[in-house]
C-alpha cells in the first residue's frame, strides 16, 4: 500500500509543478485534465501526510517514554501515545478507502425513472410517494431536480422521468435501481387488508453530450404525432410529440411534454443517449459483480431490492439484509442511513479484494 501511496504523492507533486507553468493556461483541455487529476489525488495526499505524522508522533512519544527522566513529560507522552495508537487504525482504514478504484460515473448527474409495476392504482400512488421522498432527499443534498416527463394515472403517477444534477449524484443514487415493494392498506381497501404493490426505479448516469455515445441516425426511427392527454384527447393541433426507436436495441423514447417538437426531440435524444450509455454501465457492473460476489449497485434492474412495510414501520433492503424501523422519516427523504450502509457494504467487498 505504501509504495502506491508514495507514487501518488510523486504524481501529485508533478501535477502541482505543471500547474505552476504559465504556458499551461494557453492549453485549456490539458489545464482541465491536470486540475481534475490533481483534485482527485489531493485527498489521498492529505490523508497520507496525516498518517505519516501520526506514525512519527507515535515513535517520538515512545522515545520520550523510554529516555525522558522527567516523570511529568513521560506521563504526557503516555497519554498522547494512547490517543495516537487509538486513532491510527481509523486513519489507515480511511487511506485504504481512498485508494479503492473509483467508479468513473460517480461525479455524473443522473436520469431517474420511476414506474408503476404490479398493484394498479396503489402502485401509481406509491410512485408519487417515492418521487416525493426522493425530491425531499435531493433538496436536502442541495441537488437540482427537473421533471423531464410525467404520466399521471387516475390516482398517483404511472411514470415520472427526472433529470437530477448536483455534486456526486450518481455516487449515492446508483444503489436505488431495482424493484421497490410496498406493503400497506390502501385508502380504497374497505376491509383493512394489506396489499402488496411494486414499482421500478432506474437510475442512469447522464451521458455526456460529446464522447460517451455517438448515435448512428440510420439506426434510429423518428416518428412525430399529436400530443394527447388522459383519455386520448388531443392536447394541441400540431405534431409536437416525438417517438424515437433505436432499432438495434429496441429502446423506444416517447416525449410529448413540451409544445415544441424541437424541445421534445432534444429531450428524447438526451434520454436515448443516457439509456444507451446505461447499457454499457450495466454490462460493466454485472461483470464486476460476478468477479466480486456480494457487490451491489447498478446490476439486475429486475431484482427486488427493498420492501416498505407500513404496518410495521419497516424498511428492509434485501441485498444486504439491512432493516430499519423509521419509515415515516425515510419516506420524508431521510434515506442516507440505508444508502450509507450499501456504500459501506460495497467498500468492504472491494477492500477484501485488495487484501486477497
Amino acid at each position: 500500500m505504501f509504495d502506491k501511496l508514495d507514487a501518488v504523492v510523486r504524481r501529485f507533486e508533478i501535477l502541482t509543478e505543471r500547474l505552476a507553468d504559465p504556458s499551461l493556461y494557453d492549453r485549456a483541455q490539458e489545464l482541465r485534465e491536470t486540475n481534475a487529476e490533481r483534485a482527485n489525488l489531493e485527498p489521498i495526499v492529505i490523508k497520507y501526510k496525516e498518517y505519516k505524522k501520526m506514525v512519527a508522533d507515535i515513535e517520538g512519544n515512545k522515545d520520550i517514554i523510554h529516555n525522558e527522566k522527567d516523570e511529568e513529560m513521560r506521563e504526557m507522552a503516555k497519554e498522547e501515545l494512547a490517543e495516537l495508537e487509538k486513532g491510527l487504525p481509523t486513519v489507515e482504514h480511511e487511506l485504504k478507502l481512498l485508494l479503492l478504484p473509483k467508479d468513473p460515473n460517480d461525479d455524473r448527474n443522473v436520469i431517474l425513472e420511476i414506474r408503476a409495476g404490479a398493484g394498479g392504482d396503489e402502485a401509481s400512488i406509491f410512485v408519487a410517494d417515492v418521487w416525493r421522498m426522493y425530491k425531499n432527499y435531493f433538496n436536502g443534498k442541495g441537488w437540482r431536480s427537473e421533471v423531464v416527463s410525467i404520466s399521471e394515472g387516475d390516482r398517483g403517477l404511472k411514470e415520472i422521468i427526472v433529470n437530477v444534477s448536483g455534486e456526486k449524484v450518481y455516487s449515492k443514487m446508483k444503489y436505488e435501481s431495482g424493484v421497490h415493494r410496498v406493503q400497506r392498506v390502501p385508502d380504497t381497501e374497505a376491509q383493512g387488508r394489506i396489499h402488496t404493490s411494486t414499482i421500478t426505479v432506474a437510475v442512469m448516469p447522464e451521458a455526456d453530450e460529446v464522447g460517451d455515445i455517438v448515435l448512428d441516425m440510420n439506426e434510429i426511427r423518428v416518428d412525430v404525432y399529436r400530443s394527447s392527454g388522459s383519455g386520448g384527447q388531443s392536447v394541441n393541433t400540431t405534431d409536437s410529440a416525438v417517438r424515437l426507436t433505436h432499432i438495434p436495441t429496441g429502446i423506444v423514447i416517447a416525449m410529448q411534454d413540451e409544445r415544441s417538437q424541437l424541445k421534445n426531440k432534444e429531450k428524447a435524444f438526451k434520454i436515448l443517449k443516457t439509456k444507451l450509455y446505461d447499457l454499457k454501465v450495466q454490462e460493466a457492473a454485472n461483470k464486476e459483480a460476478s468477479m466480486r460476489k456480494g457487490l451491489v449497485g447498478t446490476g439486475d434492474r429486475s431484482e427486488r431490492i427493498r420492501t416498505y412495510n407500513y404496518p410495521q414501520g419497516r424498511i428492509s433492503d434485501h441485498r444486504i439484509n439491512y432493516t430499519i424501523y423509521n419509515l415515516p422519516a425515510f419516506m420524508n427523504g431521510d434515506v442516507d442511513e440505508v444508502i450509507d450502509a450499501l456504500i459501506a457494504h460495497n467498500q468492504a467487498i472491494l477492500l477484501q479484494g485488495t487484501e486477497e
